[in-house]
């Protein structure tokens, strides 16, 4: 789904301009984790989005910088890029994890943050809680 674009003004905006990065170029179960409410979170945000391949990833992060750049953001560090198996794009307050699909079972990030709010994108592209989350690694 293509929208138009603004810059984002706060750290859920962000995190929903990520998601909607991924949703674009095809990525799967796509999970937006709310961590402001945990005690000492790591950012306020988590995006874990699955890839088929490491030019999936690479797409998804050549994406992402491009919107930054063009939305005056400024450039997130980058992880694991060289190897693509788990990508870590780090906005500060939003972190981005781009996951191989066994690399996302085996760290199950999803159960190891389970006291975050969990949101998925509707059709429209906006942020919606989810109560149950139903995916296949859990």
């Amino acid at each position: 789904m293509l929208l138009k674009i603004k810059a984002p003004k706060t750290s859920r905006g962000l995190a929903v301009l990520c998601a909607r990065t991924a949703d674009e170029k095809i990525s799967k179960d796509i999970v937006i984790m709310n961590l402001k409410k945990i005690e000492n979170p790591p950012a306020d945000y988590f995006i874990i989005s699955t890839c088929d391949s490491e030019a999936q990833m690479r797409a998804i992060v050549d994406s992402l910088i491009l919107k930054c750049k063009e939305l005056g953001l400024q450039r997130p560090r980058i992880e694991g890029f060289e190897v693509c198996q788990w990508v870590l794009i780090d906005f500060f307050d939003v972190v981005m994890h781009l996951m191989l699909p066994n690399v996302r079972q085996f760290y199950n990030l999803e159960r190891l943050w389970g006291d975050a709010q969990f949101l998925q994108l509707n059709d429209e592209g906006k942020a919606r809680v989810i109560k149950n989350l139903d995916m296949k690694w859990n």
